[in-house]
């Protein structure tokens, strides 16, 4: 059994480092929102293995990623309480064993592999970077069926990461050497890989980063599609997760897609907007998909990208959501 003092460190790596998934974990039920700090704290546990700003040289990151391998597959002892909690949970709902091992595999890749050459090679990698991740999450909700529910969970993931992948251009370059954008679609529009690393934004870079964030969009789409398959006390909650990661492509737009020149990001108050919004289209009917095309700046047929509300937190009806929202942050 999981304890309080496991979870209560794992909540509190989730608020440091993920405040946007942390607002929508507060609206899961406890059930389901405990187990998810503790994946949240274990991806970040492997994720930080690589991504430290003193990573270890590459044979002694390798050696402690396969040690916390075995850990969660329940081959060796546990040496964290985040990898305890894990282990405890992977078995609790069932998660499958190769899905971590995607996860680990995929963090092992970043230790080397810092370009992708098409499109093809970046979702492979993803797979385990973000869409096990959905698989995982997907197995602790305990869905009724999980075989309709876990190609969108697969989808919305990878959205999630691709997402995060075009608001940190920069971020990626500067900090990691990293350039997730294909480079075939780079070279389609006449971009160089030098010109990224050397944060040289053009007219030919905004256009592979329209064609990247259409990409992503339509994976929102079909994400989004089958939220109505998990479990009725958890479908909010992954909704307002993709109402928010979807909202950095809105952030992208209003800065004309020069993410070479700043990282976009979401205030706190378009959270408190957003999540008050979502709320109220909830409220109207419990449909996931007809809520985020009503909410979210994905574009549908007939709806524009970019589509935008008043960004005011605290306006109209969503005013009366603003202290509630606060205290989840």
């Amino acid at each position: 059994m999981v304890d309080d003092r496991q979870v209560e460190r794992s909540k509190r790596i989730q608020q440091r480092t993920g405040k946007t998934f942390h607002l929508a974990t507060r609206l899961l039920p406890e059930r389901v929102r405990h187990p998810t700090y503790v994946l949240y704290a274990f991806f970040r546990v492997a994720d930080e293995i690589v991504d430290t700003a003193d990573p270890a040289p590459p044979d002694e990151q390798r050696a402690e990623l396969e040690r916390l391998r075995a850990e969660a597959l329940g081959g060796r002892e546990a040496t964290d309480p985040v990898l305890e909690a894990f282990c405890e949970i992977r078995e609790e709902a069932g998660i499958d064993d190769d899905d971590v091992r995607v996860f680990v595999d995929a963090m092992l890749a970043d230790i080397e592999k810092s370009r992708y050459e098409t499109y093809e090679e970046l979702e492979a990698y993803m797979d385990g970077s973000a869409s096990a991740v959905g698989r995982m999450m997907t197995a602790v909700m305990g869905c009724d069926d999980p075989e309709r529910a876990l190609p969108h969970a697969t989808a919305l993931g990878e959205a999630f990461q691709l997402s995060n992948f075009l608001r940190d251009v920069r971020e990626d370059v500067v900090e990691r050497d990293r350039v997730y954008l294909p480079l075939e679609t780079l070279r389609r529009h006449g971009v160089t890989e030098e010109e990224v690393k050397n944060f040289e934004f053009s007219d030919d870079f905004r256009a592979a980063m329209r064609d990247e964030l259409a990409r992503t969009e339509a994976l929102y789409r079909e994400g989004v599609a089958g939220i109505k398959y998990l479990p009725e006390d958890c479908q909010f909650a992954v909704l307002l997760a993709a109402v928010l990661y979807a909202d950095h492509h809105r952030a992208i737009r209003r800065c004309g897609y020069d993410v070479l020149s700043e990282t976009p990001s979401l205030s706190t108050g378009r959270k408190l907007w957003l999540l008050a919004r979502t709320r109220l289209a909830w409220a109207r009917t419990k449909d996931p998909e007809t809520v985020f095309r009503r909410v979210s700046v994905v574009p549908y047929p007939g709806r524009h990208a970019g589509h935008d509300v008043d960004t005011r937190p605290g306006r109209g009806r969503g005013h009366r959501f603003a202290a509630w929202v606060r205290n989840l942050i």
